[in-house]
Formats: structure tokens, sequence, C-alpha cells
């Protein structure tokens, strides 16, 4: 599928799990987070360590380092990963996305030096592909929601994938462990740089912790069924920021910047620049 560009404040709930919250009194349970109680308790932790550590991290990052080299490293750490999403689409059957992608790694990797995203303005689109992905095509269910420690927001079925996608990311093969684990390092806080701005977003809603999980649960949802989902699905109901008018347009998610699309293409992570 292809990799779209949505509303920051959704964005920010996929990859850091932020801003913790107890549970709500009288609350709905939702039968796809059995493991609520649990998981609350992870995503506390993870806001702890986010504003510790990643979030200062981040603003340091975006203060110092200049906006072109920040987009040039980007680049860089994506080409390492880009053969994740060729194996999936091979993995999901998609013959010619796969031949569009490898196309373009070669393209980033020769005439962009790495650096650089030629491949974009020679119309090879990027696409986003992940081994939770493959088994959601195959059939699987996603099982259970799930908040890892550090990680963030997963489910039963997407969890341990991550591992298969850690063996297909080329920067696992790098030799030197100090260039390896700083490429991830600088990746995490790169991105995190990006989400700086939609802090105050997901502060203000009502219950944070569900915000994050139904989120990216719809986004996880359409990437699977590659943007075949229904448009109804999305109810972000006391999950919204609590300033936020009832009456909001369906085709706008209460909480998203004045320039998000609509809902029916759900949150994605920030796409390399």
């Amino acid at each position: 599928m292809k990799f779209r560009s949505i509303g920051a404040a959704c964005a920010a709930v996929f990859a850091l799990g932020l801003a913790g919250c107890a549970s709500v009194p009288g609350a709905k349970h939702d039968p796809r987070d059995p493991f609520e109680r649990f998981n609350r308790g992870v995503y506390r932790f993870n806001t702890a360590a986010d504003h510790a550590v990643l979030r200062p991290a981040a603003r340091a990052w975006k203060a110092a380092v200049p906006a072109p080299v920040r987009r040039g490293l980007g680049n860089f750490i994506g080409n390492l990963e880009y053969p994740v999403t060729i194996l999936n689409d091979l993995l999901q059957g998609k013959l010619r996305q796969g031949a569009d992608d490898f196309s373009r790694l070669l393209v980033n990797s020769i005439a962009g030096l790495g650096f650089f995203d030629p491949a974009t303005s020679a119309g090879l689109e990027r696409h986003d592909e992940d081994f939770g992905q493959t088994l959601g095509k195959w059939g699987m269910p996603a099982g259970p929601y799930l908040m890892l420690p550090l990680l963030g927001p997963s489910s039963l079925r997407d969890a341990p994938a991550k591992l298969a996608d850690e063996y297909s990311d080329g920067r696992h093969y790098l030799k030197d462990p100090y260039l390896r684990w700083g490429l991830w390092a600088a990746d995490k806080v790169e991105f995190r740089a990006g989400l700086l701005d939609t802090d105050a977003v997901l502060e203000r809603t009502y219950d944070p912790y569900a915000f994050v999980r139904n989120a990216w649960l719809q986004r996880r949802e359409y990437q699977v069924r590659d943007g075949a989902v229904d448009e109804s699905d999305f109810d972000p109901g006391a999950d919204a920021p609590i300033d936020a008018p009832t009456d909001t347009p369906a085709d706008k998610p209460v909480g998203a910047p004045t320039d998000s699309p609509a809902p029916t293409a759900p949150p994605a992570d920030p796409p390399r620049r």
C-alpha cells in the first residue's frame, strides 16, 4: 500500500504511546483490549520514559541538527530498511509493486547515494509493508491489542512479526555495533522530533490511552486491507480532545489538525523526507 502522509496528531500515537493515564471510571470495555489494565500500566511507563529521555533528546536533536542533514540521514536509514517492504511485497503476491520498490531501492542507492530520494521524482512512490501486514493478508487475525514497553502499540499477531522485520532490515547486518545501534537511535530520535508539535493535541484528549489504541488499530486495519475499510468504523467518541465540539463533521476525526485527511485514510508513520 502507498506510504501516506497522515495528520500528525494521529501519527504521534503509533510509535510512541505517549501521555499516560489511569483507567477511566465507567468507560466501555473494548473487546479488542482484554489486557487493558496491563496495557495501561505499560503506557504510563512509556510516557515516563518518553518525557524523561526521548522527548528532551528529540528537542535537542531538532535544535542542533540542520534540516538537510536530518533529511539525508532519514533517507539513508529508510533505504537500509526498505528490503523489509520489498520482501513483504513478494510474500503478499504484489509482484508489480515489489518490482517497483526494488527499482526504487536501486535508484536511491546508486543515483541518490543513499542520502537523496530521486526515485520519488522519477515516479517510484514509497510503500510501507511489514510482516505483520503479511500475516494479516494471509488471514491471521490480529488478536488482542498489546502495549509493548518502549516499542508502543502492537497486537498479538504483530509483536512477534517485528522479529522477522528486524532480520529483513539492512541495518541488522552492519558489522560495526556502534554504527548499527547509532543509526537505530538516530532513527527513533528523528521520528520523535517530527512529532513534537503534536504533543499538545494528544494531551488534550479525554482518554489518551484509548485514543492511542483506537487510532492504532484503525491504522493497522487500513494497512492490512490496503485501504478497503468502512468509514463508519472510526469513532473517536470519548477519546477526542476535551475541548472539541461533539458535532465534528464525519469527514474530519475529532482532534485532528485542520489539514488532516479524512478518516478513510487512517494514520501512518511520517514518511522519510
